[in-house]
């Protein structure tokens, strides 16, 4: 059911932990799974929590504003003691909103009713 309203990025490395629904918002709340990526395989990390919460807006789903809650996770490398963390590039540039759909609401505003 997910696979309809999350896309792959999302569903393939965040576990979904609830979705707060009221009458006019979903709240959709994901946290970074325990992988660490595969450039870092040489090294040796331990999970150390999160970053705190981010909130990110998206496409709106059956007429409610949509919001991710993101807890992303951060490991120890345990060789240099120094806190490492994937770059994700979830917001885009100067919105709280995603790539998708910045692009989407900047391409609509290209075109004037006439």
């Amino acid at each position: 059911m997910l696979r309809l309203f999350l896309p792959d990025f999302i569903l393939e490395n965040f576990e979904f932990k609830g979705v707060i629904e009221d009458s006019e918002t979903f709240h959709i709340e994901l946290e970074e799974l325990n992988s660490p990526p595969s450039e870092w395989d040489n090294i040796k990390v331990l999970s150390k929590g999160f970053f705190p919460q981010i909130v990110i807006q998206d496409f709106p789903i059956r007429g409610h504003k949509v919001f991710y809650h993101i807890r992303r996770r951060r490991w120890l490398n345990t060789e240099t003691s120094k806190v490492i963390y994937r770059n994700w590039s979830l917001v885009e540039k100067g919105t709280r909103m995603t790539g998708d759909f910045a692009a989407f609401l900047k391409e609509i505003n290209r075109y004037s009713p006439e």
